[in-house]
């Protein structure tokens, strides 16, 4: 198995939703198909929002870990 390394990291700790949502959705329209992006969001309503946003758009997230109270999101653009 290929080892899942981002092309690119986005760090929105400390951005509000739903514009949290709305950069990684965009940063995502920017990126080829197939290019993985490492999302770095806060605890709370972004952990909640997030992953969804990103799924309700056709995205796959290949995993989510929490590292200190922030949590990173690996999501392959589709």
């Amino acid at each position: 198995m290929p080892r899942m390394k981002p092309e690119e990291i986005l760090n929105l700790a400390g951005v509000a939703c739903p514009q949290n949502s709305a950069i990684a959705l965009l940063k995502l329209e920017g990126i080829k198909t197939g290019s993985m992006l490492e999302i770095i969001i806060d605890d709370g309503e972004p952990i909640k929002n997030v992953p969804i946003s990103i799924k309700d758009e056709g995205h796959e997230i290949m995993s989510i870990a929490r590292v200190h109270k922030a949590w990173k999101i690996l999501v392959r653009k589709l």
